[in-house]
């Protein structure tokens, strides 16, 4: 299962959209969506991506979402500028270096493993359907719906470890 930290509304979108669309169980852990407005507006993604079992608020995150089978996405720690982002990344980095699966996410341009997104203007337009109200971020910033990308830090092995 996938398991995706938004720091905001619209991060799972903007930052793993790829991910979403792969079709694979996705899980979505919301930092700060505690206006229920944007919550309500996050809640219209199951309509276009059948395979998220859950949007949940950060605050009630159930045990059984924190295993070692499940594929966690993050913000890049090292390259994200949002302290919010960035402070989410530094929890999940945690989370790798004691042998977690996190892959790590930005939309930064300037990011050496970004990549083109083939089907962006899918993503602008579930970007402008399901969060109306942030239209303006992305409707001359063309980053948010052209460009995602993804790494994984690799760490050595401890000593007196099995990992």
């Amino acid at each position: 299962m996938n398991i995706i930290i938004a720091p905001h509304c619209d991060d799972e979108v903007i930052g793993t959209y790829e991910i979403l669309k792969s079709n694979d169980d996705t899980v979505i852990v919301y930092s700060t969506c505690n206006n229920d407005k944007r919550m309500k507006h996050a809640k219209k993604l199951k309509k276009f991506f059948s395979k998220i079992r859950g949007q949940i608020r950060s605050d009630s995150v159930p045990n059984y979402l924190l295993d070692h089978s499940h594929i966690y996405y993050a913000p890049d720690p090292s390259t994200e500028v949002h302290p919010l982002h960035r402070e989410w990344g530094f929890h999940l980095e945690k989370m790798a270096r004691n042998g977690y699966n996190v892959i790590f996410y930005t939309t930064l341009m300037n990011t050496p493993y970004i990549h083109e997104v083939t089907t962006w203007q899918d993503k602008q337009r579930i970007l402008n359907r399901v969060y109306p109200d942030q239209k303006s971020l992305w409707k001359f910033d063309h980053k948010y719906f052209l460009f995602e990308g993804y790494t994984q830090w690799i760490f050595p092995k401890t000593k007196g470890t099995n990992k």
